[in-house]
């Protein structure tokens, strides 16, 4: 049961990433060079068959023009990674 929520996971991050990258018009080339990865790194993201961090999937993100949001679904309270910084937190 833990195997495949992983792997679920994975194909949806990689959906994610594939979405935002074709959205912005960008070819895995262009990312890949972002990240500073090899150009099959960013093929492997999307596929599933490895799994970037946190830190990678918001390179991707704001590359491509997209922020990343928290939303509570109890109260619809809405945070972004720039909240995270406030020193106040």
């Amino acid at each position: 049961l833990i195997s495949l929520r992983l792997i679920i996971r994975e194909i949806m991050i990689g959906k994610a990433i594939k979405y935002m990258r074709k959205k912005s018009n960008f070819k895995q080339e262009e990312i890949a060079k972002t990240l500073n990865v090899k150009n099959n790194t960013v093929s492997q993201y999307e596929t599933g068959s490895r799994e970037p961090t946190f830190a990678v999937i918001e390179k991707i993100a704001r590359k491509c023009g997209y922020a990343i949001y928290f939303v509570n679904n109890k109260n619809n309270d809405i945070f972004t990674l720039n909240d995270l910084k406030r020193k106040d937190i």
